[in-house]
């Protein structure tokens, strides 16, 4: 089968949804399907163009058998709402242009940013073939959820009867939490063509090793407890909060460190409240390719997961944890809802209330009790094995097959 995808975001970015879409892609085209992805050149989360690429019209290239057109559009940082919305539409349009030139048997749109789920949409109808939405966040939401819009704007409003209009639309849709398949068929979606394809790991990749020595020697860790946050510093993480406790962990703990590794619209912001407390504790990384995350992962003794305290996220499960587990890293998780649940269905680590200065000094104290991080390491393991990104990758074709 030709599977046309649209997606913002792919390698050599290297978040989540990039992640996802590629380790997909390539388990299908092992099945003998032909995969086409349009996106853009690669700029996240900085807003700059990769090394060796272009912003150009479109430029092709074909990574591990996956082939890759990316289109022209309108870059800028993580910041700014107005102009991440420019962006958006940006990518709308040129995927939508380029999409129309592409023999494909069907078509699959992957939000957050549903302005690519437009783009999805229009090219099903002009072309009249079929169309799959995959729902990884839920707009507008997600962005009210952050502060970006109110729920009792106009914009959102609109934004919100677009969403139906696409969800209805849709042949399938995809969702990766079974709450978002409660969400979307509460208002009103047929469930019989909601289908729930959560996020995992590749377990190739990740695997539990001894830690890199040398890499802890360069950061000046040796002997210490390496707490780690890994990923993108947005708005939607809720990290100040870490900042502001770890003058008191410092006193409680004086033997850990925390590593932020990663890039995003807060990061700056972070940094300088750090400086305004003087803390010594903490150590700031920009981002790393994605080959190079298993080392990090490699040198930490806990995974740091946070969002922000919102019903939003409730329904999120973030897929650094399944990175983590695959490598037995005890996880401290600050999320509600379904990723607490599957945290504490399996043992794989704590959970302290999202944004909870108190509880989350409290679960530093009791994650690094001996029995409690044993039990945690030896659960995590049992996690990552469940939601083994090869199994899901299969699942998900099927799903677009039938």
């Amino acid at each position: 089968m030709r599977i046309l995808f649209l997606t913002d975001n792919f390698p050599p970015e290297h978040n989540a949804p990039a992640t996802r879409t590629y380790e997909h892609a390539v388990e299908w085209v092992k099945k003998g399907h032909n995969v086409t992805i349009i996106t853009g050149a690669p700029n996240f989360p900085k807003g700059k163009v990769f090394h060796g690429y272009k912003n150009s019209l479109i430029s092709k290239e074909v990574i591990n058998g996956v082939r890759v057109l990316r289109v022209w559009t309108y870059i800028s940082s993580n910041k700014g709402f107005l102009k991440r919305i420019i962006d958006y539409i940006s990518f709308g349009v040129s995927s939508f242009i380029v999409g129309l030139f592409i023999k494909t048997d069907i078509i699959v749109a992957t939000s957050p940013q549903f302005f690519t789920a437009i783009s999805g949409r229009l090219l099903s109808f002009f072309k009249i073939k079929p169309w799959i939405m995959e729902v990884r966040d839920l707009w507008p939401e997600s962005i009210a959820a952050v502060g970006a819009i109110k729920k009792s704007s106009l914009i959102f409003k609109i934004l919100g009867w677009i969403e139906y209009k696409l969800y209805n639309s849709a042949t399938k849709i995809i969702v990766v939490t079974d709450t978002f398949k409660r969400i979307i068929n509460s208002n009103g979606i047929d469930s019989n063509k909601i289908f729930v394809h959560k996020n995992g790991v590749i377990l190739d990749k990740f695997k539990a090793q001894n830690k890199n020595e040398k890499l802890i020697k360069s950061l000046n860790l040796s002997g210490k407890k390496i707490f780690a946050y890994i990923g993108t510093h947005g708005m939607a993480h809720g990290l100040s909060f870490i900042i502001n406790a770890l003058p008191e962990i410092n006193k409680k703990l004086p033997n850990v460190k925390f590593i932020f590794i990663g890039d995003g619209a807060e990061k700056d912001n972070l940094i300088k409240e750090a400086k305004h407390l003087k803390l010594d504790n903490i150590i700031f990384l920009p981002s790393v390719q994605k080959h190079e995350i298993i080392n990090y992962l490699s040198i930490i003794d806990v995974a740091l997961v946070n969002l922000k305290k919102s019903d939003t996220f409730k329904s999120v499960i973030p897929s650094k944890i399944f990175e983590a587990a695959a490598l037995q890293k005890p996880i401290l998780l600050g999320v509600e809802g379904e990723s607490k649940e599957i945290i504490e269905r399996y043992g794989a680590g704590l959970c302290y209330d999202p944004e909870s200065k108190s509880e989350f000094i409290k679960a530093c104290e009791e994650i690094l009790k001996k029995n409690i991080y044993n039990e945690a390491m030896l659960n995590a393991e049992k996690l990552a094995k469940d939601f083994d990104r090869k199994k899901i990758a299969n699942q998900l074709l099927n799903t677009i097959l039938k």
